[in-house]
């Protein structure tokens, strides 16, 4: 079940993150690599599709070089 649409939250860090990685030439696969998680699971995250702990989400943005405050504002 697509959920964006009921979360700004969750819409916000989609775009941020595809924005980040794009600004990096990072592939989604690149990214999940660096980051530590499954390239499917950062698939998910940027469709809305999940909800992402506070864990992944620190290595989400160690791996882009941002702060978790940039990912989610």
């Amino acid at each position: 079940m697509k959920t964006g649409s009921l979360n700004p939250a969750r819409e916000a860090l989609a775009a941020n993150l595809r924005k980040a990685r794009g600004e990096r030439n990072l592939s989604q696969e690149a990214l999940a690599e660096l980051a530590g998680i499954h390239r499917n699971y950062l698939g998910g995250i940027e469709r809305c599709e999940r909800n992402v702990g506070l864990d992944n989400l620190q290595k989400l943005a160690l791996a882009l070089g941002v702060s978790v405050a940039e990912l989610v504002d």
